[in-house]
């Protein structure tokens, strides 16, 4: 099984920090985020992952490459424990890289991956910035494609008022939580919106996807949409979304952000009580 992480956004609404530092690799508790995706890849089944870059991203492949300096450091110090995790990070898959070299667009860094690909296996397309905690997203995926065959994609219900951020469906629902989908649509006006069900941002795709990227003309904000491509594949073979029943955060939203370190932190044995007392002390002089 393969996996593309598309990781060339350039995090505009972080910036100032990144300016100097990718998006992806922005801290959620003590991982950054692109080592939450890669662990949820591998979770699935994916033994070959491609993270699609872009210029500064650099720090994408230094944090999946050995760090000699830095074990022999913690080697000295006996810090065993810290060692082996650092070492885990670089055995953790076989991780490729290729560079979009423009920001084209989301449909634009799936297709720099098509030599990555093969022509009669599906693989999974994983937003870089996006975090499933539970790694429960791409297996409920697998399982609807080995059912129904085609393309599988998530998507979750969001308030109406919201659409116009993301991708929508329309479709009819086929089994509790999987539809069919009929139509697909990037950023809708509120009051044209199909439906209030947005892609999430995990993907199970047919090959077949590759051989339509190259025909999309550019469309919403002059970039070649992985939706106008889903839309065109539909001609070709069907296409199911799956409503999450999982938790996920956007990080690419500073607040969605903030909810994750929140959240995952809360789960720790070593930080979990003690932010809470903070949060419930902080709640209470607010109050």
């Amino acid at each position: 099984m393969k996996a593309i992480i598309p990781a060339a956004g350039l995090g505009t609404r972080f910036l100032p920090v990144t300016k100097s530092q990718p998006k992806e690799m922005l801290p959620v508790v003590d991982k950054p985020v692109i080592q939450y995706v890669v662990e949820e890849a591998v979770a699935a089944g994916a033994d070959d992952i491609l993270i699609v870059t872009g210029r500064g991203k650099r720090a994408i492949e230094d944090h999946f490459d050995r760090s000699v300096e830095l074990e022999e450091l913690l080697e000295r110090s006996g810090n065993t424990s810290k060692l082996r995790e650092v070492r885990n990070i670089s055995d953790i898959a076989d991780v490729f890289y290729v560079r979009q070299k423009r920001p084209r667009g989301l449909g634009h860094a799936v297709a720099c991956g098509a030599p990555f690909t093969s022509d009669n296996e599906p693989f999974f397309v994983m937003l870089g910035d996006v975090l499933v905690p539970a790694n429960d997203c791409l297996p409920r995926l697998k399982a609807v494609q080995e059912k129904h065959g085609g393309s599988v994609i998530a998507v979750v219900p969001v308030p109406q008022e919201y659409v116009s951020r993301y991708g929508v469906i329309s479709g009819r629902e086929v089994e509790p939580g999987v539809w069919e989908v009929n139509d697909l649509v990037e950023k809708p006006p509120v009051n044209q919106a199909p439906s209030n069900l947005a892609i999430f941002g995990r993907y199970l795709l047919s090959p077949k996807i590759m051989d339509i990227l190259p025909k999309i003309e550019p469309g919403r904000g002059n970039e070649i949409q992985l939706t106008d491509a889903l839309k065109e594949l539909l001609k070709h073979e069907e296409v199911y979304a799956v409503t999450m029943e999982c938790t996920g955060y956007d990080t690419g939203n500073v607040l969605s952000w903030l909810e994750a370190n929140v959240a995952l932190t809360l789960e720790t044995e070593e930080y979990g009580s003690a932010l809470r007392n903070a949060l419930e002390k902080m709640l209470t002089q607010e109050g």
